[in-house]
C-alpha cells in the first residue's frame, strides 16, 4: 500500500504534525511556547534523516521490497522534510534565546555548536536537491550528497550532547538502526567474501 503512496499525500503526512504543533501554540497559555517547540522539531528532523538515509541499505539488505524500492525513491522528499523541520528547530532556538547576545554565548557549548555544524550542512544539500541543480553539477551532485553523513554525526552529537551527556540514550537508540545498517553496507561492498573466479580452461 505504502508503494503506491503518491508524493503529495506524503507532503501532507509530513505537515500534519507542524499543523498540530500551529494548534497547539495558539491555544497554549504558555509563554514560553517556543522552548516547548524546539525539542519535537530536532526530533523529527533527526528522524527523517535517519529514515533518509536507511533508504540504500535498507533495498540492498531486502533485494525485491516494494517498500524499501518507494522509500528510495521519495528519500529526496523525506530529505527536504528533514531540513524543513530543522529550519523551524533553529526559528524556534532563535524565538527562545530572544537576543543575539543569548545565541552567541552560548556557541562554545557542544550540544549547540554542533547544531549549527548540522544545519550549516544541510542548507547546500537542500538548496541542490532539485534535479536541475543535479543535471548541472554532475558528478560533484553525488560528492555533495555524501556530505549527509556528516550531518547524521553532527546531529547525533547534538542530540547526545544534551544536557551535558547527561541523557545521551534516545539519540544512540535513534541512531544505531542507521549504525547497524551502515556498517552492513560497508561490508557487503568492501569486506564480504567474494567467489574466487575460475580460469577459463
Amino acid at each position: 500500500m505504502i508503494s503506491r503512496l503518491s508524493p503529495y499525500w506524503l507532503w501532507v503526512l509530513l505537515a500534519l504534525p507542524p499543523v498540530y504543533w500551529t494548534y497547539e501554540a495558539m491555544t497554549s497559555t504558555n509563554e514560553r511556547i517556543f522552548h516547548i517547540l524546539v525539542h519535537p522539531t530536532g526530533e523529527w528532523s533527526a528522524r527523517l534523516l535517519i529514515v533518509t538515509m536507511l533508504a540504500s541499505p535498507l533495498v540492498l539488505l531486502f533485494k525485491g521490497s516494494r517498500v524499501t524500492r518507494w522509500l528510495k525513491k521519495n528519500r529526496r522528499y523525506l530529505g527536504v522534510a528533514s531540513f524543513g523541520y530543522a529550519a523551524l528547530h533553529l526559528v524556534f532556538y532563535v524565538g527562545d534565546k530572544g537576543s543575539l547576545d543569548r545565541i552567541l554565548g552560548e556557541l562554545d557549548r557542544t550540544y549547540i555548536w554542533t547544531g549549527w555544524v548540522a544545519f550549516a550542512i544541510f542548507v547546500p544539500l537542500a538548496l541542490t536537491s532539485m534535479d536541475a541543480a543535479q543535471r548541472v553539477m554532475g558528478r560533484h551532485w553525488k560528492t555533495l550528497q555524501r556530505t549527509t553523513y556528516a550531518a547524521a554525526v553532527f546531529t547525533l552529537l547534538h542530540w547526545a550532547a544534551l544536557h551535558d551527556w547527561g541523557n545521551p540514550v534516545a539519540a544512540i537508540v535513534h541512531f544505531a538502526p542507521l549504525a547497524l545498517l551502515e556498517a552492513y553496507r560497508v561490508w557487503y561492498w568492501y569486506l564480504r567474501p567474494r567467489p574466487l573466479s575460475r580460469s577459463p580452461a
